[in-house]
């Protein structure tokens, strides 16, 4: 069901982000609401980001760039969905973010436009901890390997990790094993937790977290589109 008052509902789970990061030791300003804004119509957007909310997440280059194109003052826009390296150039010029690095082939392609472009976005690498054939991502075992091969042969600015946890499972191991990967490859932020699940995100460390459905309702149909 659709939050009756979207306002009402940005408030709510900003509340709720302060209560759990609280709980946890740590200060509220600690943690970044990602607003998911895919496949929402602006009638539900708009009313977020008129209460304040900057800060959105899309999962396809191309519906962001037609959202967001003309409104991109003062936001900050995060990508959250798989890239294709064919669309590394247009997400460059459009996102702060890109949240899901995970093979060599697309860190090469990031690395040659970054420095054709020289604009660097912040880089997070996408770590598939459920190792699910149908997500995206590095598998946990490889991923230092990864974040090296970044960083050293490709020279990425890596600064943080992202996961989604498989639905079925209890997202608190997948969460603690993120936190693992990031502490000994000394990368300080950490993209985890959506709608269900963000407080127990916040618990093992998140610094930003992906609400979706608990702000803007269920999201209408996917539609084919490229990312």
């Amino acid at each position: 069901m659709s939050p009756a008052h979207p306002s009402a509902a940005l408030n709510d789970i900003l509340g709720r982000i302060a209560t759990a990061a609280k709980a946890a030791g740590r200060e509220p300003s600690e943690v970044t609401l990602v607003a998911v804004s895919k496949m929402q119509p602006w009638e539900a957007i708009e009313p977020v980001l008129l209460a304040g909310q900057t800060v959105f997440g899309e999962n396809r280059v191309q519906e962001a760039q037609q959202r967001w194109a003309n409104r991109r003052d003062g936001l900050t826009l995060r990508l959250i969905g798989p890239l294709q390296t064919n669309k590394v150039k247009d997400a460059l010029g459009l996102f702060d973010v890109i949240e899901t690095v995970d093979r060599p082939k697309l860190a090469k392609v990031l690395a040659d436009e970054i420095q054709r472009l020289g604009r660097s976005p912040g880089l997070y690498v996408q770590v598939n901890t459920g190792e699910e054939p149908q997500k995206a991502g590095v598998a946990p075992l490889e991923a230092d390997a990864f974040i090296a091969a970044c960083r050293h042969e490709y020279g990425l600015a890596i600064e943080g990790l992202m996961c989604v946890p498989p639905a079925d499972q209890p997202p608190a191991m997948h969460f603690a094993l993120l936190a693992k990967i990031a502490a000994r490859n000394e990368l300080p932020k950490l993209s985890m937790g959506m709608s269900g699940d963000f407080e127990t995100a916040i618990r093992f460390g998140a610094t930003s977290v992906r609400v979706g459905s608990a702000l803007f309702g269920a999201r209408a149909a996917a539609q084919p589109a490229s990312a």
